[in-house]
């Protein structure tokens, strides 16, 4: 378990093991702490669909990464159960940033809501998530 505001070297070593995210993808952690993580991704031709813009899928593994960072520190292992997307704009930038916080937490669900913006400013994405809090038994 990572402690709650655990420094960037710690950060990166527990979530080197999210290859995807981290080695396909290209995100890079910002900064995390409990409750909150932010990650960027620098877009490349690998983003891009047929159209020429940003995939879904991409923006999607983006914050579905800042959400891991905010939901693991300081916390039990922590999984989404539930997210939901909207698309709001297409990019105009060469960055996405996505920025997790935690609205609601309880013993076993937490809500998370997941903004992504590109480095014009510009608000590309949202996402609303469910994450399940796994507690060891007896605790």
């Amino acid at each position: 378990m990572l402690p709650e505001n655990p420094t960037r070297a710690e950060l990166e070593a527990f979530f080197n093991a999210d290859r995807f995210a981290t080695q396909a993808a290209g995100c890079r952690i910002v900064e995390g702490r409990r409750g909150h993580g932010v990650a960027e991704m620098e877009l490349a031709d690998i983003h891009r669909n047929a159209q020429g813009n940003v995939m879904g899928g991409a923006i999607f593994t983006l914050a579905d990464f800042a959400l891991a960072i905010a939901c693991n520190v300081g916390e039990v292992p922590t999984v989404s159960v539930t997210s939901s997307i909207e698309f709001l704009s297409a990019t105009r930038g060469a960055k996405l940033t996505a920025t997790a916080d935690c609205e609601k937490d309880g013993r076993h669900l937490a809500f998370y809501a997941v903004k992504v913006t590109d480095d014009t400013g510009r608000l590309i994405a949202r996402v609303s998530a469910t994450a399940y809090r796994h507690q060891p038994a007896g605790a």
